[in-house]
């Protein structure tokens, strides 16, 4: 039996049945209605959970979040069918006791550490035992099926950075520049009295000013486009490989049974 103590910490915990296996996790706590002990669990099993399983505490063991029953995991996923509403009747908890063979009567309430589904109440007085009062005609045939959804997870982030580089760039600039011509005119009737205005012999030096043109470097910052960060979903199709469980049922007839 569960410590009471405990009873808070086992919503969420994860269930492990005596073949080692994950059976699920739990998802309510059932506690007597006189001494506040927790009685039964039920357990999400099934892909993502979409199902749940009664199971009794009467000897469990819970360790470091880890719920152990003495069950093995197909024989919890096995057990009836009653509706998670917070509470068990008699009916139902005799049902539970006569599946899991523990015996014994008291009525449980539900200490609800999860979320209740809305789920149709199943009869768990008929079909489990080959002959009674409570069995009919029919023999329910029951299978799994796969519920699958998808859910969003942060996949990475991505950033807009910007850094200056350098580069080198070669322009190619036309630039001018002036250069002595050295002239010679015959004396002409025309010129001749320039030619004739100063001393017959002299010393003399005339003087020209050269210009040239030099690059002249300048740089400017203008803005040449913008850049922005967006997303677009693209969807691409995964396969989901999950092992799904039916019953099959056969006609045994009697002429032919070996077993007689």
């Amino acid at each position: 039996m569960i410590d009471t103590n405990s009873t808070g910490d086992l919503a969420g915990a994860t269930v492990y049945g005596t073949d080692g296996d994950k059976i699920g996790t739990v998802g309510q706590v059932y506690l007597d209605t006189d001494t506040q002990a927790p009685l039964w669990v039920t357990i999400k099993t099934g892909l993502f959970g979409t199902s749940e399983s009664f199971a009794p505490l009467e000897s469990a063991t819970y360790d470091g979040g880890e719920l152990r029953i003495p069950f093995e995991k197909a024989f919890v996923k096995d057990a009836p069918r009653i509706a998670d509403d917070g509470s068990l009747s008699q009916d139902e908890e005799d049902a539970l006791y006569a599946y899991y063979g523990a015996g014994g009567s008291t009525t449980a309430t539900g200490f609800a550490d999860a979320p209740v589904r809305d789920e149709a109440p199943v009869d768990t007085q008929g079909g489990y035992d080959t002959s009674g009062p409570t069995t009919d005609d029919a023999m329910t045939r029951s299978e799994e099926q796969l519920h699958v959804g998808t859910e969003k997870v942060e996949a990475g982030r991505a950033r807009l950075r910007k850094h200056v580089v350098t580069e080198m760039q070669t322009v190619e600039v036309p630039v001018s520049h002036e250069e002595v011509t050295l002239t010679r005119e015959p004396i002409t009737e025309a010129n001749v009295g320039q030619a004739t205005s100063g001393p017959n012999l002299s010393d003399e030096e005339h003087e020209v000013v050269l210009t040239e043109e030099r690059v002249v470097v300048n740089k400017e910052t203008v803005p040449v486009e913008r850049v922005a960060l967006g997303t677009e979903t693209v969807t691409e199709k995964q396969q989901v490989t999950e092992e799904v469980g039916h019953e099959e049922i056969e006609l045994v007839d009697p002429k032919t049974d070996t077993r007689n």
